[in-house]
């Protein structure tokens, strides 16, 4: 099974509830892909928020459809396909740890370079001619501050800010109150301030 790239329109259906899933649960762990597509539709672009906190570039794309592969593997063990948001976010939490271990057990491990360039080869969406070098370097080095945070506020950073999810939306999608997600976003963008603020700051020294 193939999967398409997720869009951020995958984000956003209509007035969703955890509840939608479960007809769609229940067909695809009779076999129907086209109800396990729409799932897939639904989550993808969460699932890409999890990786994102630790996977870099090309990989990021390759870890969602890998994830979304173990889940169709694994869908006939799923008991509350209300839960599948959850539970198919645990699994990208899983191949996010083991994506991390991999890459730090591979003996040629590129070091990572400084300057504007740095890191395009992690991330190719960031190569075109049409962003600045400077525009690149701030987008770096946003990201790395976002991956330098604790877990809660980067997942939270990262389905605001990159995945374009409003507060009540990552609300719906992770299970958190709306009011932990309006803390998690007001702690979260203070220590990225900070971080982008002091990273500013050595690249004026």
């Amino acid at each position: 099974m193939l999967l398409p790239p997720p869009t951020r329109q995958d984000a956003r259906p209509v007035a969703w509830s955890p509840e939608d899933d479960v007809p769609l649960v229940h067909a695809a762990q009779r076999g129907d892909a086209a109800s396990f597509d729409t799932l897939y539709r639904r989550h993808a672009r969460l699932v890409h928020a999890v990786l994102l906190g630790r996977a870099t570039g090309d990989d990021v794309e390759d870890l969602v459809q890998e994830v979304f592969l173990a889940a169709w593997r694994r869908l006939a063990t799923l008991r509350d396909p209300a839960a599948f948001g959850g539970w198919v976010v645990t699994i990208a939490r899983h191949q996010r740890i083991d994506h991390v271990r991999r890459q730090a057990a591979r003996p040629d491990a590129v070091p990572r370079r400084n300057g504007p360039d740095a890191g395009d080869e992690r991330q190719p969406e960031l190569r075109s001619a049409d962003v600045p070098a400077d525009a690149r370097l701030e987008a770096h080095q946003a990201l790395d501050a976002i991956r330098a945070l604790p877990e809660a506020y980067r997942e939270t950073l990262l389905l605001r800010l990159v995945e374009g999810m409003t507060g009540p939306e990552i609300a719906r999608r992770t299970g958190l109150t709306p009011e932990s997600v309006r803390v998690n976003l007001c702690r979260g963008m203070k220590l990225l301030r900070q971080a982008l603020a002091h990273a500013r700051a050595v690249r004026m020294t």
